[in-house]
């Protein structure tokens, strides 16, 4: 599997290959491939809904304490969907 965060020039070094947008259309991708081949394979539950939103939100984190916010965000937001009303994909449903 070829990386688009690295491309190797004619002298053999790695630089930067791609754009942010193409690196996460690369990475969605890669990860979807990889859910439908555990699907097929693996016995994984089919997921009815979309894997992936179909646009993403781009944002520079300029600080530790902004990183902190964010992975504590990351990490504490799946903890809230059984609790959202508006939330059609309840986490419950799709334990093995």
């Amino acid at each position: 599997m070829c990386s688009p965060l690295r491309k190797i020039e004619k002298n053999g070094e790695y630089t930067m290959g791609s754009s942010i947008p193409t690196i996460v259309q690369w990475f969605k991708t890669m990860t979807t491939n990889e859910y439908i081949y555990r699907i097929k394979h693996n016995n994984w539950k089919l997921f009815h809904g979309k894997l992936w939103l179909r646009n993403y939100y781009e944002h520079i984190i300029r600080n530790e304490i902004e990183l902190n916010q964010i992975c504590e965000y990351i990490m504490n937001n799946p903890l809230k969907w059984e609790f959202d009303q508006d939330y059609k994909y309840k986490l419950r449903s799709y334990k093995n």
